[in-house]
């Protein structure tokens, strides 16, 4: 999910010498006039350009943000595809789960999948962060507003169970699972990372 660390440690395996492709970032330039013309810019533009899930354009370009990542998934994978010994890590976003079956296999198939499972307790703080700072999410109809409610408080509320449902997915997904908290400890760097991923995969 979005701020279980992803990006973080994506940064940190670039540092120790790691290929990088950022999902985001790419995603981000594939979108770039579409952000220009309401002059947004970065990750947090991207979130204000789709806007929050109750708005009028929100499932438009909700569906317009798929669409490009799965261009880009597809993209990153055919290159992987084409160099069999290519090497990298594939910081990919929350929402990948929503690529289609055939891109998920493949990504299974060419990479370690590796999913950062949050504690309960961490679960309410990537809800207070996504309310405090958005970044872009896919609801995928999950959203759903009862009356009387403003739409901070529908997001509140509808949050957990996005999470939840997507933990499903994750799980299902991965080769490996590790700990937020693990990931948290002032001793873990990108050399033990990777053993870490080595070990439970």
């Amino acid at each position: 999910m979005s701020g279980a660390g992803k990006t973080f440690w994506t940064r940190k395996l670039a540092a120790y010498g790691c290929a990088v492709v950022s999902c985001d970032d790419r995603i981000e330039e594939r979108l770039a006039p579409r952000l220009a013309a309401g002059e947004h810019a970065g990750i947090n533009g991207v979130a204000a350009w789709m806007g929050w899930p109750d708005s009028a354009t929100y499932g438009e370009r909700e569906a317009q943000y798929l669409s490009e990542e799965i261009h880009v998934l597809d993209e990153v994978l055919t290159g992987l595809e084409r160099d069999r010994n290519g090497s990298l890590v594939l910081d990919t976003t929350g929402s990948v789960i929503y690529t289609g079956n055939n891109l998920l296999y493949r990504m299974r198939k060419h990479l370690t999948v590796v999913y950062l499972a949050a504690s309960e307790q961490e679960r309410q703080l990537l809800i207070e962060r996504y309310l405090s700072d958005p970044k872009p999410v896919l609801w995928r109809g999950a959203f759903v507003a009862k009356r009387g409610e403003v739409p901070r408080e529908t997001v509140a509320r509808c949050y957990p169970a996005l999470i939840e449902a997507r933990r499903r997915s994750y799980e299902t997904l991965a080769h490996a699972t590790l700990a937020v908290s693990e990931l948290r400890d002032p001793a873990m760097n990108a050399e033990k990372l990777l053993e870490r991923v080595r070990e439970s995969s």
